[in-house]
């Protein structure tokens, strides 16, 4: 049954993360970056849940590696695992600052055929990672001016994905994060909201790369504990401007704060903050904040 084989791949996908967190420990090396899918998933194999869990586990791995002049090289791959994974292939993005568009794109197709050629159906993430830092250093040099029109093709065909993240910080209450906040996604053009105090809840939306750079930026603030709770990608077909614009929520990014009360002023009113929500279409969210209904 369908159940059945759900199940099967939801146990192997659960299974090869918990490899990979065993040989790779370090967070600088394996991360998950969508907890809450995660645990959806835990929980469906664990048979307490029979609904299909909503969002893809996605997870980054990153491979230095050596290139001929002998420095280190830095790729993060992106993988989010489609429920049906492994019978169907992972979603897999190879990324490096060294790395052109074209030799970017090139580089990702090639270790796509290889894995459809050699991977049909069998967990592949480990395979990818090795194929990545055997030969992703090769591309960096890569002439690819023949390969030119290929890759601007494959530009213009590209799919835009609209994100939204939804970001839970233990507290935020120093005045240079909340103007780092607001600034950096002015900058990468985010619209959202920030509720500063504790806990500290950033929402941020628009361009996929838009909110990774940001997520990146944020995260090397020091915290106490933060995390993505949650994120939602939306692939837009030939997506410009105006289908972002279409699917955001919020107008802008600005700070919410919500009746402060408490010894320091700093709890916020939370049933404000679900209305608040509950608004703009995003009354789900609380539950996956505070594991509690709203009302």
């Amino acid at each position: 049954t369908t159940k059945m084989a759900n199940q099967d791949a939801a146990e192997i996908q659960i299974s090869e993360l918990d490899l990979l967190s065993s040989m790779f420990p370090y967070e600088e090396e394996f991360a998950v970056t969508d907890q809450l899918a995660l645990a959806e998933l835990k929980h469906y194999v664990e048979n307490e849940s029979a609904e299909v869990p909503s969002s893809k586990v996605q997870f980054i791995l990153n491979v230095k590696t050596e290139v001929p002049n002998a420095s280190m090289v830095e790729f993060s791959i992106s993988c989010a695992l489609p429920f049906k994974y492994p019978s169907v292939l992972p979603e897999i993005t190879v990324r490096s600052s060294l790395l052109s568009r074209s030799q970017q794109i090139l580089l990702n197709s090639d270790l796509k055929t290889y894995l459809m050629q050699n991977f049909s159906g069998e967990p592949c993430i480990l395979s990818a990672r090795e194929w990545v830092k055997d030969h992703a250093a090769a591309y960096i040099d890569k002439d690819l001016s023949s390969f030119s029109m290929a890759a601007s093709d494959a530009t213009k065909s590209e799919v835009t994905t609209f994100t939204r993240l939804w970001i839970y910080s233990h507290h935020i209450y120093n005045k240079q994060k909340r103007k780092n906040i607001i600034d950096w996604a002015k900058e990468l053009s985010l619209s959202g909201f920030c509720m500063p105090g504790k806990p500290g809840v950033v929402c941020v939306e628009g361009l996929q790369s838009s909110c990774e750079e940001f997520w990146s930026r944020i995260r090397r603030l020091t915290w106490k504990r933060i995390l993505i709770r949650h994120r939602e990608d939306v692939s837009l077909e030939g997506g410009g401007h105006a289908e972002i614009q279409k699917r955001r929520k919020f107008p802008t990014l600005e700070e919410k704060c919500f009746d402060a009360h408490g010894a320091r002023g700093n709890h916020m009113d939370l049933g404000q903050l679900y209305n608040f929500l509950e608004e703009k279409g995003c009354a789900d969210i609380f539950q996956m904040y505070f594991g509690v209904e709203g009302h």
